[in-house]
């Protein structure tokens, strides 16, 4: 047995028929909303005049955080001591939490 499924779109602003959803974003939130044509192209109409002017923005790049002078000395300490005790620890990468866990054990922060 077939089905047909009908989506029909209402106008977000009068109730009527809606021809498209439109898709924004305003301070930092996006939306969307479902227009006529005539209700659509009077929003692009009030809006042009601010994107003429405006920049494309990119997405926001994530900064990973840096590494401390602190952290790096830290690591630096840890290998150190895992070689003066004969425990294979890379020169570079993270160091095991089981180097890290016995580096503590011993007394050292």
């Amino acid at each position: 047995m077939a089905q047909r499924v009908t989506v029909a779109l209402e106008d977000d602003l009068d109730g009527g028929p809606a021809d498209e959803t439109l898709r924004f974003a305003f301070a930092g939130a996006d939306y969307e909303i479902d227009l006529s044509k005539k209700n659509a192209a009077a929003f692009r109409k009030q809006l042009a005049p601010f994107v003429e002017h405006a920049r494309r923005a990119g997405r926001a790049q994530l900064r990973r955080p840096s590494r401390t002078a602190a952290s790096r000395q830290r690591s630096g300490d840890i290998r150190a001591w895992a070689k003066d005790h004969g425990i294979a620890v890379s020169e570079r990468g993270r160091i095991p939490a089981s180097v890290v866990e016995r580096f503590e054990a011993g007394g050292r922060r």
